[in-house]
C-alpha cells in the first residue's frame, strides 16, 4: 500500500463518489441501487475503497462463492490511474481471500480493456473463454479470466 492512501471497507455514504467513478470509467455504469445492494450484502460481498485525504480514489468489489472469489468491479478515479491504486486494492482482497481459504478467482473484463487485463495478468489470471456480447450497451465481448491463488 502507498503512504498516499489507505484502504477501508466501503460504506453507504461512499456511494455517490463510487458512482462518479463508475460513470467516468465504464460505458455501462452501475446504478445507485445496484451499488447499495452490493455494498450492504456483507455476507458474500466485500467492497473496499482507497482513500487519499478525504477523497475516494478507487474501489474494488468482490464476491465470495464457496472456495472462489469473483471480482465484480474495480475502478480508479480518473487521473489516479497507473499509481498502484488498483494493485493495492487487489493485494488487500487477495490477502483476505487467502485467509478465507479461497483457492481460485475469476472475473470478466471487456476485450478492449487492455489496461485492466495487464493488471489481472500480473495477479496470475489467464483467459479461459469469451462471453459474446456480454455488455448490453456496447455489445462488446468479455474475456473470462481465472487464477489460482495458491
Amino acid at each position: 500500500m502507498s503512504d498516499a492512501w489507505s484502504i477501508r471497507a466501503a460504506e453507504r455514504r461512499d456511494v455517490p463518489e463510487l458512482l462518479q467513478i463508475e460513470v467516468a470509467q465504464f460505458p455501462e455504469p452501475w446504478t445507485r441501487a445496484m451499488m447499495l445492494d452490493e455494498i450492504t450484502n456483507v455476507e458474500t460481498r466485500r467492497y473496499t475503497v482507497a482513500v487519499e485525504g478525504k477523497k475516494i480514489i478507487g474501489y474494488l468489489g468482490v464476491m465470495f462463492v464457496m472456495d472462489e472469489v469473483h471480482v465484480n468491479t474495480l475502478g480508479t478515479l480518473p487521473g489516479y490511474e497507473g499509481r498502484g491504486v488498483a494493485t493495492s486494492l487487489m493485494n488487500d482482497a487477495w490477502a483476505v481471500a487467502k485467509e478465507k481459504g479461497v483457492h481460485r478467482a475469476t472475473l470478466e473484463v471487456a476485450v478492449s480493456n487492455t489496461r485492466a487485463q495487464e493488471l489481472y495478468f500480473r495477479f496470475g489470471f489467464s483467459p479461459v473463454g469469451v462471453r459474446k456480447n456480454y455488455y448490453e450497451r456496447t455489445h462488446e465481448d468479455a474475456l473470462i479470466l481465472w487464477a489460482e491463488l495458491d
